[in-house]
């Protein structure tokens, strides 16, 4: 029978698996579901009103842009619980099968498109605040000059549609969602490798995969642009010892983030095809990503906010000063650099 095989079985949607394992059990197990989205709702809350009242009080277009980003995360995390999570603890606390509660299989298709669209964006919003950290580090000129928060707004709303498009795609008939073990969710299908819906569960891993890359690529030559800064101004004076504290600390909160990436995502990314009880557990870790990202963002917010932009006004500073030293042709144009910063900072 498929509950007795269940631990063999690649984790499809079994819909009567629920009825067979879980249903005596569903009460106790609502309480991850319900605690999952209050700590999330809470988190996510919390850093939205936190990173509105900074960003009302920041004049700085670059601390203005980084903020922005942040509150796009949390904002996206946020209602990514509140479309999902009340679904599937109403599906616990009923205890009925997925087909008794939605005939019509529209509500399984929401669920699925919700559960990808608000999966990838926060990997895509991570991708974006690392590449635009690498940039303020390697390149301050160009960053200052280019980096509006007006392009960020239109970067993300490009992501958001991209990732909508995507989501939507089993919509048109490339890719499916299905309902999935214990009954209580919807999800990419993930059949057999010949089936043709699972080229958009290998897609949505792929694509995960590369987000990830890019966002560990970029702090990594963040990290490195930081340590090189750091050693070209050590010494014992007080500027040393400041940059010195800066970027340990924006070295160890980078590293951070990129733990809790990896910890969350690469489960689920790297095994597409898992027994049901492992791909829920995936699933799991993929969910607390959403819980995690305010606090990691806001709990050290005097790292990755104000220690960043500090780290970025000073490396803008410095890179002024070593144009001025070096190259004395090039003073007329380090000038209007310094003009262009100062617009910014």
């Amino acid at each position: 029978s498929p509950a007795s095989s269940a631990s063999e079985e690649v984790c499809r949607p079994f819909p009567t698996l629920r009825e067979n394992n879980v249903s005596k059990s569903g009460k106790f197990s609502v309480g991850l579901p319900i605690t999952m989205m209050i700590t999330g709702m809470v988190g996510n809350s919390l850093a939205l009103m936190l990173v509105y009242r900074s960003y009302r009080k920041k004049e700085n277009n670059r601390k203005k842009s980084f903020l922005f980003c942040i509150g796009s995360l949390a904002l996206t995390d946020l209602f990514g619980q509140l479309l999902t999570s009340p679904i599937v603890i109403y599906a616990y606390l009923a205890d009925k099968k997925w087909e008794t509660m939605d005939p019509s299989k529209i509500l399984c298709a929401f669920f699925g498109v919700c559960m990808t669209t608000f999966g990838l964006c926060p990997l895509f919003l991570a991708s974006a605040m690392a590449i635009e950290r690498s940039l303020a580090i390697t390149s301050p000129h160009w960053y200052s000059i280019h980096m509006k928060t007006s392009l960020t707004k239109q970067i993300l709303v490009v992501i958001l549609c991209l990732v909508l498009i995507f989501a939507l795609l089993p919509i048109a008939g490339v890719g499916q969602y299905t309902h999935q073990w214990p009954g209580t969710w919807c999800f990419i299908s993930i059949g057999d490798r010949e089936d043709p819906g699972m080229f958009f569960a290998i897609t949505f891993a792929v694509l995960g995969i590369f987000l990830l890359l890019v966002t560990f690529s970029c702090n990594v030559v963040t990290i490195r642009g930081l340590i090189i800064r750091c050693k070209t101004k050590s010494g014992t004076s007080h500027s040393a010892k400041q940059w010195e504290r800066l970027t340990t600390e924006t070295v160890i909160q980078l590293l951070g983030i990129m733990c809790v990436l990896l910890i969350c995502w690469a489960p689920l990314l790297v095994n597409i095809q898992l027994e049901c009880k492992l791909f829920l557990f995936t699933i799991h870790l993929a969910s607390l990503n959403q819980i995690l990202d305010p606090w990691v963002y806001l709990l050290l917010r005097e790292i990755l906010l104000r220690k960043f932009c500090q780290v970025a006004s000073a490396v803008s500073k410095c890179s002024i000063e070593e144009n001025k030293e070096t190259q004395s042709e090039g003073q007329r144009e380090t000038e209007m650099d310094r003009d262009a910063l100062n617009k910014h900072t």
